[in-house]
C-alpha cells in the first residue's frame, strides 16, 4: 500500500499558503478542430501565464513558505524554470538565492533568473551537473535546498494546479501532463487521486517515467531534446514514482517535430507563445500520440512560456 503523504488536507493547506503570492491562471476550451485534432473539445490550463512563467512558482512558495529559512537564504539546480521560480520567489520574500543551471539553459531564463536578482551559476552540460554543484554549495554555505521536483513541498505546491483546474473544469474525463522530473504530474495526480485519467506526456529523447516504470523504480534515462532545459532530468524522482506508478494511466511519448508543430499550433491557434517543454503535452493530442474517444473531455497543461520571441512561416 502507498504511504501517501499528498492527502487532500495537505494540499488544500498548502493552497492556503501561497494563495497571496500566485496568480490562479485561466481556462480556455478550444475545439479541436481549430487545431485539425478531430471533434474532440479540449480544456487548456494556461499555467505559462503563472509568475516566473510557469506552474514551478507553487512550488517554489511552498517551500520558502513553511520551512525555515536560513540567513544565506535558498539554493536550487534548474534547467531554468524551477531556478525562475525560486528566484522569484525569493526577490518577494526578501530571501538571498543561488540558481545552478545547465549551459543548455535558453537565454531566456537566464535573463528571468537574473532580473529576479538571483545569483545565477551556469554549471556543466545538464541538470544532473547542475543538481552535483548545488549539493556541494548546500554542504559548504548551508544554504536550504528547494529542490525542483523530488521535495515534499514542492509536490504539495504543485498539486495546488489540479484543486484549482478541478474547481475551474469540474466535468474532465482526462488530463495531459509533460513530465520531467515528475513533480508536477505527482502534485496533479495526487489532487485528483484517481477521480479522472492522467495522461503523461514525455519527449522521446528523454523518457524518464516510461524508463521507471519500465524497469518498476526510478533509473537513469537518456536524456537529450528540444525540451532538454525543462523536461530532461536523468531520472524521475523517488517521491514522485510511487504516485505516479499508482495513478498515471499511460505515458505518451512525442519527438521534437511534434513538440516544435505544437508549439506552432498554440500561436496560430490561440496566440500563444509556449516554450518547447509547454507544448509537450498539447503534441500528444496534435500528433495522433493520443487520440481521444468520441465525447471524452480532455484537458491539457500548457506551462512553461520562457522562451525568447520566435516567428513561424505563414
Amino acid at each position: 500500500m502507498l504511504d501517501f503523504k499528498f492527502t487532500q488536507d495537505r494540499i488544500v493547506e498548502a493552497s492556503k499558503v501561497i494563495r497571496p503570492f500566485i496568480r490562479t491562471t485561466p481556462i480556455v476550451e478550444v475545439d479541436g478542430e481549430d487545431f485539425n485534432i478531430g471533434a474532440a473539445q479540449l480544456t487548456l490550463k494556461l499555467e505559462l501565464f503563472q509568475h516566473s512563467g510557469s506552474f514551478k512558482a507553487r512550488g517554489a512558495f511552498t517551500n520558502l513558505l513553511t520551512r525555515e529559512v536560513p540567513p544565506v537564504g535558498v539554493v536550487a539546480a534548474s534547467g531554468g524554470n524551477h531556478g525562475a521560480a525560486v528566484a522569484y520567489a525569493a526577490m518577494k520574500l526578501g530571501m538571498p538565492a543561488k540558481i545552478f543551471v545547465p549551459r543548455i539553459s535558453s537565454p531566456a531564463k537566464l535573463q528571468r533568473i537574473q532580473e529576479y536578482g538571483a545569483d545565477l551559476a551556469p554549471t556543466g552540460e545538464s541538470y544532473a551537473d547542475a543538481l552535483a554543484a548545488s549539493e556541494r554549495w548546500i554542504s559548504s554555505s548551508g544554504a536550504l535546498p528547494v529542490h525542483a521536483f523530488d521535495q515534499e513541498e514542492t509536490i504539495l505546491g504543485q498539486a495546488t494546479l489540479g484543486m484549482e483546474l478541478e474547481a475551474q473544469a469540474p466535468g474532465l474525463d482526462t488530463l495531459l501532463v509533460a513530465v520531467g522530473g515528475g513533480g508536477l504530474i505527482a502534485g496533479i495526480a495526487a489532487s485528483y487521486a484517481g477521480r479522472i485519467k492522467i495522461v503523461a506526456v514525455e519527449p522521446e529523447a528523454s523518457p524518464t517515467l516510461l524508463r521507471a516504470l519500465e524497469a518498476g523504480e526510478p533509473v537513469d534515462a537518456e536524456v537529450g531534446g528540444i525540451a532538454a532545459d525543462s523536461l530532461a532530468p536523468r531520472r524521475v524522482g523517488d517521491l514522485v514514482f510511487p504516485i505516479a506508478r499508482r495513478y498515471v494511466d499511460q505515458v505518451v511519448l512525442v519527438s521534437d517535430d511534434a513538440i516544435r508543430k505544437g508549439q506552432e499550433l498554440l500561436w496560430k491557434g490561440l496566440r500563444l507563445v509556449a516554450e518547447p517543454g509547454g507544448s509537450a503535452a498539447f503534441a500528444a493530442l496534435s500528433s495522433g500520440g493520443y487520440q481521444p474517444q468520441p465525447g471524452e473531455r480532455v484537458g491539457v497543461v500548457v506551462s512553461g512560456g520562457n522562451t525568447s520571441a520566435v516567428s513561424f512561416k505563414q
